[in-house]
């Protein structure tokens, strides 16, 4: 029985070396899996790199991911965060026309109920810095957008398990790759 296509966040801790990245996302493209989303950013251990990255598919293509990764001997350890109670977040930066007057203010009351903050004051514009899960950052973005929109960016979504003692790595969600 196939499993419905969902999105699947998974988290790999990779060594900080020049062309991991390179080498994992064409590895992915090679095989045919599309990358929804990717960040890649240093953990607390200089040596080691945490890539973030969302796949969109059935269980039968997350194990294909998963076990695709398993093989590269840069990938110290994957793990399948969506299986688990897990906190994401994205960061949006986006300018936004906003003349002086009625207009700005509406769009600042836009930022503040977002919980956003406005981090750069043109004479007609706003940039603004947004952070949360994927449907809030999403929902500023629709709602700014009839103000118009001059430019966007998106870092991806980055993600981490909660933490719970009473909530252990579950059975297949944890693989250590030796060389």
């Amino acid at each position: 029985m196939h499993s419905p296509t969902q999105r699947h966040v998974l988290s790999a801790l990779v060594q900080n070396v020049p062309g991991v990245l390179a080498h994992i996302s064409g590895m992915l493209a090679s095989r045919g899996f599309n990358i929804d989303s990717l960040a890649v950013g240093e953990t607390e251990n200089k040596t080691l790199s945490r890539m973030t990255f969302v796949v969109v598919g059935d269980d039968r293509v997350l194990e294909q991911v998963r076990k695709q990764l398993e093989k590269i001997v840069t990938v110290v350890r994957v793990i399948d965060v969506s299986s688990r109670d897990f906190v994401e977040r994205d960061l949006l930066l986006v300018k936004v026309l906003a003349p002086s007057g009625p207009k700005r203010a509406e769009i600042r009351e836009l930022v503040d109920i977002f919980r956003g903050r406005i981090v750069d004051v043109g004479p007609d514009e706003l940039m603004i810095e947004i952070s949360g899960r994927e449907n809030k950052v999403q929902a500023f973005i629709e709602r700014v957008r009839p103000y118009g929109i001059t430019e966007l960016v998106r870092t991806g979504r980055v993600a981490m398990v909660r933490s719970d003692s009473d909530n252990p790595v579950p059975e297949g969600t944890l693989t250590k790759v030796t060389a």
